[in-house]
């Protein structure tokens, strides 16, 4: 293992990405059990396992980081782009709830969970947009900083009811639920502002345009948890379908870029859009072929990520400077730092 002594600080708040792309296959795969039977139930305990696994040893690792290199954190949290990523832990949190919720029914510490998750969440958000407002420049809202990532910390919300309803926790979840459909078209209105007048974000977090697929796909799958009309989740299929082909037309710049933890955008949303289409199978057989496709997709990626970070953990190429364009508006690049 080839790592530098200061490796520590190189494992940012955006590696929780792994246990919402983990999480987010395990509830794809729970999915999956009208169609595959036990198979798909052992696949979905197997991967929200391996999801909670890898958050603990995350949590453990952050604490340290910041034990050990406070101002790394710090300059992690005002950073224009890098600080969305705060969300993903409360984003894992309610994920790996929901997972509980689907493989083991409902109990008073995945209620726990579920509710330190959904009220962080929430402070989230609050605390992003809290930001726009700063008259500090650093942090107040940039061009550079409205990138896909954006979608974590405002619309990340959008989860609560996927095991909201179940742990009696359903007016907090349609709240919740409400906060961030009504951000979610405000943040893509002004990502498309960005392209339209500054450009598409750098070359090396392409990766990240993926997760304009994982709102709809959400969304769909909350409204039908919440007992909503089968027609409007078929309407955010549709739109999850087109940010999904429309994101694929970077794959191959994306696939020039060396592998970096940006990859690990993809993991979530094409989980959330394969767990979404399976959903609808259930309801509409003529989807079944797409479920399975999406469904294998998901896993493929995922998989595929896996093995690419371990590699990279054992070679320490992911635990070490990185020059990493996250300031750029139109792709220029800025000085290395930590990931």
């Amino acid at each position: 293992m080839a790592q530098r002594p200061d490796a520590l600080k190189y494992i940012g708040l955006n590696w929780f990405a792994l246990v919402m792309g983990l999480a987010g296959l395990s509830l794809a795969w729970g999915r999956a059990m009208p169609v595959m039977g036990d198979v798909a139930g052992a696949g979905a305990l197997v991967l929200a396992a391996a999801a909670a696994l890898v958050f603990l040893v995350l949590l453990v690792l952050s604490w340290m980081r910041w034990q050990r290199y406070p101002e790394v954190l710090a300059a992690e949290l005002a950073h224009p782009v890098r600080h969305a990523f705060v969300a993903t832990i409360p984003v894992s949190m309610i994920l790996l709830a929901t997972c509980g919720v689907s493989l083991l029914g409902t109990n008073l510490w995945l209620a726990m969970l579920w509710w330190a998750g959904s009220v962080a969440q929430f402070v989230a958000t609050l605390w992003v947009l809290t930001r726009w407002l700063s008259a500090d420049k650093a942090t107040a809202l940039s061009w550079a900083a409205l990138t896909p990532a954006l979608f974590v910390p405002v619309v990340g919300n959008v989860l609560a009811p996927l095991a909201g309803g179940s742990l009696n926790a359903g007016t907090w979840a349609a709240a919740q639920f409400g906060l961030g459909l009504l951000l979610w078209p405000v943040v893509l209105g002004l990502i498309f502002a960005r392209i339209a007048t500054q450009g598409l974000w750098a070359e090396r977090l392409l990766p990240i345009t993926f997760i304009c697929v994982a709102p709809p796909s959400v969304v769909g799958s909350a409204v039908l948890q919440m007992g909503g009309p089968a027609v409007l989740a078929v309407m955010c299929w549709g739109a999850a379908l087109f940010f999904l082909l429309w994101s694929l037309q970077l794959a191959r710049r994306m696939l020039a870029q060396p592998f970096s933890m940006a990859f690990w955008s993809l993991g979530f949303p094409l989980a959330a859009f394969a767990s979404l289409t399976l959903r609808l199978a259930v309801q509409f057989p003529a989807m079944g072929a797409p479920a399975i496709i999406s469904l294998a997709l998901a896993t493929l990626v995922v998989m595929a990520m896996g093995v690419a970070t371990w590699k990279g953990w054992r070679e320490g190429s992911l635990l070490q400077p990185e020059s990493v364009a996250i300031l750029a508006v139109g792709g220029n690049d800025q000085p290395p730092g930590p990931r």
